[in-house]
């Protein structure tokens, strides 16, 4: 059953005619005879009885409301993709790291929002393993994460570096370890550690360096928040790894220390993660996600992080 043979349907029933029916459908009358006849076939029953006006046999009066339905709906969809490739979309979802929600998105949803006012924005805080499963599984429409291999090597997945950044320490101004200008690999195994909760990248990333060194990472307490971080370590015990883009607060502030990782080649290189743009090649195809994809490109690039290192 193909739509063409419904829509021939509608129109001889609309006309009671299958010459009216084929100018309406900008077709020859034998076609409209051939569609009816074909569909007819496939039904099993008359659909029309052919006198001098074509009138709907009991068959056709049964099969008209689905017709219609059906024909309704496929204008409904076809209006709904057409509205969506000239830019008229209901919603955009993002999903992002708290480091890039906090200090690299603002002017990027000012401007966006300036641009597409009628598209309703949503941007939702996650960790990037969560971020990129939403991602995946058609949830938001773009995620800006800590890139995780296992996760944006797809056929479908369009992924671009934004920027590389160092991993540091943060404590309290008073901690022991404030003393180094660069904390040694092996002292960080000393002390009780906090820690991103399960589904973002920084812990995995932490546990990861750990285990390849046989080291027990001391995780006592499991936080999803920066300004938890910071407060829980404000009290003077805890430590954390966290990424540069993390510790921006932190460096102004008197009650916290933020010192770099000592590097060694034999026992730990730099600890660094990429924090990645990523969504899907379709979605790319859609003004507005691509509109937004373009703006994180121009406003989270390599330049504003290196601005920010330097503070």
């Amino acid at each position: 059953m193909r739509l063409e043979q419904l829509q021939a349907f509608l129109a001889v029933a609309e006309t009671g005619s299958f010459q009216k029916a084929a100018r309406l459908c900008n077709v020859t009358q034998s076609t409209v005879s051939r569609q009816i006849q074909s569909l007819e076939s496939q039904v099993g029953l008359p659909l029309f009885h052919r006198t001098s006006a074509a009138k709907l046999t009991i068959a056709g009066d049964r099969f008209f409301p689905h017709a219609s339905k059906i024909c309704r709906e496929w204008k409904s969809a076809v209006r709904e993709l057409s509205d969506l490739l000239d830019g008229k979309q209901s919603e955009l979802c993002v999903a992002a790291i708290h480091s890039v929600c906090a200090h690299y998105l603002p002017p990027v949803l000012q401007k966006f929002c300036q641009g597409y006012p009628d598209v309703q924005l949503r941007v939702t805080s996650l960790g990037s393993d969560r971020a990129l499963k939403v991602l995946r599984d058609g949830l938001v429409d773009i995620a800006i994460v800590m890139n995780n291999p296992m996760l944006t090597a797809s056929p479908e997945m369009v992924m671009e570096v934004l920027y590389e950044e160092n991993i540091e320490v943060l404590m309290a101004v008073e901690h022991p370890l404030a003393a180094y200008d660069f904390v040694p690999w092996t002292e960080l195994t000393h002390y009780d550690h906090v820690v991103f909760k399960d589904g973002y990248g920084m812990q995995r990333l932490v546990q990861d360096v750990f285990s390849k060194q046989g080291k027990t990472l001391n995780a006592v307490l499991e936080l999803n928040t920066l300004d938890a971080f910071r407060g829980v370590v404000r009290q003077g015990k805890l430590i954390s790894i966290l990424p540069h883009s993390a510790l921006l607060e932190a460096l102004t502030d008197r009650t916290l220390a933020v010192r770099p990782i000592a590097a060694d080649t034999e026992i730990l290189p730099a600890l660094t993660r990429q924090v990645v743009l990523a969504t899907t090649d379709d979605r790319l195809q859609i003004p507005p996600i691509q509109k937004f994809y373009k703006l994180v490109r121009e406003y989270i690039n390599t330049e504003a992080i290196d601005r920010s290192n330097k503070q």
